[in-house]
């Protein structure tokens, strides 16, 4: 058996699932007094962690719990509201540029007030020549002094070679212990402001997700837990910590895939009954929440350990390609296996390979998608 905890809009439901049918959904309530079927009328912009950290939802999770002892593991769905991103510090490395082009700091989640952002001299081009030697100097003055302990890092050319991002994080960890970092190079993607907008929104929600990990973690000792992932999949608490952002509308993709697993399975115990059931006043906004969440309670148990890695390689020959595809293929098994993938489970579902357009020869895309399963 395994368990789905869905919170979405004003509800949240926990599902218990055998062989991938629902036996057992259960609205948890923070008001003990709602009626049975209502939902919490708690605001749809409140951030998850002020859901589930209600006394009489983890009341009632804990007795939902004992009631399916044999429970092997517990996925989350969450969607991670904008504005209730923490401050980022910014940095990029590449050479100079006008005020238009400077990193921007108003985007996707990060809307706190006191981010702050700064440009060093460094980088790489696409073919790996440095731009410029890494400004260490500044970039640890303006880690000890912008008062912000999440940051993100980009760096021109680290799709292709990270050392620079690498060593800057190295450096701001040593300047502010404790420090979260988000580096572009894991995104992947070629253009600078693309990874850079991932990073700044990704370092933004790593706070957030953080103490929602640990809450849940504390809360259910021994049993494992995942976070369904935006698009497809699963992962673990602590990936979850280090990337949120791929799991910034996890409920609403197990809401979606819920839906779409119905639609072809005839399932007399269905979720989908339940909705049909909530949904007796189409007017009732609470009962449409709540219709909503247990689907996608159940939705996030259909998903499965996921990972993937993007990187972009120059390769003078099919030999140094297909190292390059090998090492691609070994770094997406070891990133599932963080994600959660039961040792032995994991393995490559998918490889794509292609050449890049308007750029130097040999510089190739590389995707790589790994898969595993829960215990």
């Amino acid at each position: 058996m395994i368990g789905g905890l869905a919170t979405l809009r004003r509800a949240t439901v926990l599902a218990v699932v055998r062989d991938g049918l629902p036996i057992h959904l259960s609205p948890l309530r923070a008001d003990p007094g709602s009626p049975p079927g209502s939902a919490t009328p708690t605001p749809p912009a409140d951030p998850p962690l002020d859901r589930l950290s209600s006394p009489a939802v983890e009341s009632a999770l804990r007795h939902a719990l004992a009631r399916a002892p044999g429970l092997k593991a517990l996925c989350l769905a969450v969607d991670l509201p904008p504005g209730h991103g923490a401050p980022v510090a910014a940095v990029r490395i590449a050479g100079p540029c006008p005020p238009a082009l400077a990193p921007r700091l108003d985007i996707g989640h990060t809307t706190a007030p006191g981010s702050t952002a700064t440009i060093i001299r460094g980088g790489h081009d696409l073919t790996g020549r440095p731009l410029a030697p890494l400004d260490l100097p500044a970039l640890r003055r303006f880690a000890r002094t912008c008062g912000l302990r999440d940051f993100a890092v980009t760096a021109t050319g680290s799709p292709v070679l990270a050392d620079h991002e690498l060593q800057a994080a190295a450096a701001i960890a040593d300047e502010v212990p404790g420090a979260r970092i988000t580096l572009s190079y894991e995104y992947g993607r070629a253009g600078l402001r693309e990874r850079e907008q991932w990073a700044i929104a990704n370092a933004a929600l790593c706070p957030g997700a953080s103490h929602l990990a640990d809450h849940l973690v504390r809360l259910l000792p021994g049993l494992p837990l995942y976070v369904a992932r935006t698009g497809e999949g699963l992962v673990s608490a602590h990936y979850f910590r280090r990337y949120p952002l791929t799991c910034a509308e996890g409920a609403t993709t197990s809401l979606h895939r819920a839906q779409t697993a119905l639609a072809h399975r005839a399932a007399p115990a269905s979720p989908r009954d339940a909705s049909r059931t909530a949904l007796t006043s189409p007017g009732d906004a609470s009962r449409t929440a709540l219709a909503g969440a247990h689907l996608a309670a159940y939705g996030a148990t259909l998903a499965v350990p996921m990972a993937g890695v993007e990187r972009i390689v120059r390769a003078r020959g099919t030999a140094e390609l297909d190292r390059a595809v090998s090492d691609a293929q070994d770094e997406a098994l070891t990133r599932v296996l963080s994600a959660g993938a039961v040792p032995g489970s994991a393995r490559v579902s998918s490889v794509a390979v292609n050449p890049l357009s308007y750029l130097p020869d040999g510089l190739f895309r590389l995707r790589v998608r790994a898969e595993g399963a829960t215990p």
